[in-house]
């Protein structure tokens, strides 16, 4: 009987030591699956902030680009718009004053018509011929005006060197006539507010 129970006392020892070993055992593999686990998740991580990296290095990259593509464009079209205005205006001024030179060759015919209209008597100023030469007068003057010619206003006005030219001075009649234009001996013209001819005038001294 004592031998039995002997036996029967080792034999549980022995179950014992072996369940010991296989929890040590099954304590070793669950270690080592969670510092795998652990790994692994380290390295997701690493991948995850590289990649986090690179994808904000090229957002900030496509950003710079894009500004940079934006301050070409507003310079570009600073520059179209620029020349557009530039090119209209000159377009304008050519209008304008494309008619320049047949306008100061029209004006020696406009001083001849005014010299035979002056010079004419009483008698001959109420013939026919002569409203006629008138009318062509006046019909040539408005054709001028409408192209933005207009004649410069001198007599009796202060001699102005931007648009008059004195020819001589002599003295003044009255107080009031010093420095003034007091006779206009050709007449001067603007064309679209500028001087085509100035006046030649005599002043009052």
């Amino acid at each position: 009987m004592a031998e039995d129970k002997k036996i029967a006392k080792e034999g549980l020892e022995q179950e014992n030591k072996a369940d010991k070993t296989k929890q040590e055992e099954k304590g070793k593999t669950s270690e080592k699956k969670s510092s795998s686990k652990k790994a692994k998740s380290k390295k997701t991580v690493k991948k995850s902030e590289s990649k986090e990296k690179k994808l904000n290095k090229e957002i900030k990259e496509l950003k710079e680009k894009n500004n940079e593509l934006n301050n070409k464009f507003i310079r570009l079209y600073s520059e179209f718009d620029n020349f557009r205005k530039r090119s209209l205006k000159e377009k304008e001024d050519l209008r304008k004053t494309a008619s320049k030179d047949v306008i100061i060759s029209l004006l020696p015919v406009l001083d001849d018509f005014e010299r035979a209209m002056n010079s004419l008597n009483e008698t001959e100023k109420n013939d026919n011929t002569i409203d006629g030469i008138k009318l062509i007068y006046n019909k040539l003057m408005t054709a001028l005006k409408n192209r933005g010619m207009e004649q410069i206003e001198a007599i009796g006005k202060e001699f102005d060197t931007d648009f008059h030219e004195a020819i001589t001075q002599i003295p003044a009649p009255k107080k009031s006539m010093k420095g003034k234009v007091i006779d206009e001996i050709e007449k001067g013209y603007l064309l679209e507010g500028k001087v085509i001819r100035y006046s030649k005038v005599i002043i009052g001294k």
